[in-house]
């Protein structure tokens, strides 16, 4: 439970930058583009230091590697509280996420390891009720903040719990699973770094050439990240023969998770990015405060966390294939209806497209980690994990990107470098934003599809240490 309610507190940092972004980028005077790392930043950080996770699991205790993430995290929300314009805040937000980014593969490979088959589905359901309740928490206290104090109040709030939960998981918490003496490949790191960094980096930049010349061409760092990737792949093709992989790929040979990793992505990809422009969509165009766009989320997000212990128990009995069929479909449809949006969009129409898309993510995300980590045996438990929150921090990180981008240039395109955030030619790029996000997450559904359960039967249980 303390791992589960220092998960929350996470979720809900991340989260909480959505509707404060409208208010810094005027208080700044940054533009969407650069707005947008706040977040991106955040989860590309997460995408790199995720796949340390397996190793960390293997290396540490829980208690010490759970100790080592509060601090790292609650020294980068001090540094955010602090920070006096929007570099350092961003690199509050950096460390922050380096914290944040052991305790999600943490809970997972906690789970994994430790319950039986026919309980794992109800565990990752209550894993899921986080992962639902802390968005609807998010919004609204950052709201609520911004309602009547500056952005600085979000971080100075969130201290007081970090330093709490720190103290009380060294003092309370059980250490479980086998520790192993094993090494960490530095260069996996560094190519990591440069793969994930230069796709990311290279999609945002794409955007800055609506408006001027970018500071570096976007195709360089897009070259860059493909040739991380392909050598980062080939390094633990290496590895993984010792061992030593900081992603053993051997996870992929396995149907069922490379399938579900699939629809994992395509759903990341379409939902984050969307995730973040509904805040400005509905500050910028529709003109609502920071309480009320806050206010907007919660009904779905309570009804998404109220389902996901339902979704976990019914993915137990009945298996998680057709759950998850019906939910990427029924996200899909949300998605579709934002084509809707425009200038004069009433309330209820954003109530109901949100609530219909909550309703569909609590069908995603409780039977993929179901099914993917399911699929795998004891000895690829953590690996599976760190891949998994890898590829969706940095599948959430590339389509906010992606979509932040074309948002940008369909914006341009429509009003002009000098009314590109009006709201005629703000809905005209978001039109073009929501349009990707569909497509792609319609081929999540296609892919749902033809992923099949072959669950693992673990032989070795946790041991304490």
């Amino acid at each position: 439970m303390l791992l589960l309610g220092s998960c929350f507190i996470a979720v809900v940092n991340e989260t909480v930058m959505g509707v404060a972004t409208a208010p810094l980028m005027r208080e700044m005077s940054i533009s969407a583009a650069q707005a947008q790392w706040l977040t991106t930043a955040y989860m590309l950080t997460m995408s790199v230091i995720i796949p340390m996770s397996g190793f960390l699991i293997r290396r540490l205790s829980t208690r010490t590697l759970f100790a080592a993430a509060m601090s790292v995290f609650t020294v980068g929300t001090l540094i955010a509280a602090l920070a006096p314009g929007f570099s350092i805040l961003l690199v509050g937000r950096v460390v922050q996420a380096a914290g944040t980014a052991v305790l999600s593969p943490l809970v997972m490979t906690t789970i994994a390891t430790v319950a039986p088959p026919g309980q794992r589905g109800r565990l990752m359901g209550y894993v899921s009720v986080v992962f639902a309740s802390a968005p609807a928490f998010g919004p609204v206290l950052s709201g609520l903040v911004l309602q009547w104090l500056n952005w600085r109040w979000l971080f100075v709030i969130m201290l007081p719990i970090a330093v709490l939960a720190l103290v009380v998981g060294v003092w309370l918490m059980p250490s479980v699973g086998v520790r192993r003496r094993v090494r960490i490949d530095a260069l996996s790191i560094v190519l990591a770094g440069f793969a994930f960094g230069g796709i990311v980096y290279g999609l945002s930049a794409v955007g800055s050439l609506a408006v001027g010349a970018p500071t570096l061409s976007p195709w360089i760092p897009l070259a860059v990240g493909g040739a991380g990737i392909v050598s980062f792949v080939w390094r633990q093709l290496v590895l993984q023969r010792e061992d030593r992989a900081l992603l053993d790929l051997r996870v992929f040979l396995r149907p069922t998770f490379a399938r579900s990793m699939i629809v994992f992505v395509a759903s990341s990809v379409s939902l984050f990015g969307v995730l973040f422009l509904l805040p400005l969509y509905a500050q910028n165009v529709l003109g609502f405060g920071p309480l009320v766009t806050g206010i907007i989320v919660l009904p779905g997000s309570i009804v998404s966390a109220a389902l996901a212990p339902v979704v976990g128990r019914l993915v137990d009995a009945r298996g998680g294939k057709w759950v998850l069929v019906a939910g990427t479909a029924i996200t899909a449809l949300s998605l579709w209806s934002m084509l809707l949006f425009g200038e004069h969009t009433h309330i209820a129409q954003l109530f109901a497209t949100n609530l219909l898309m909550n309703i569909g993510l609590a069908g995603v995300f409780t039977p993929i980690y179901a099914m993917a980590l399911g699929s795998l045996p004891a000895s690829l438990a953590s690996h599976g994990s760190a891949t998994l929150n890898t590829a969706q921090q940095l599948a959430a990180a590339a389509g906010t990107a992606l979509l932040v981008t074309l948002m940008t240039l369909f914006s341009v395109r429509h009003g002009g470098v000098q009314l590109a955030e009006s709201p005629a030619a703000m809905v005209a790029g978001l039109r073009v934003a929501f349009l990707t996000s569909s497509l792609i997450a319609t081929a999540g559904v296609i892919i749902a599809l033809f992923v099949r359960e072959t669950p693992v039967q673990r032989t070795a249980g946790a041991k304490p240490v």
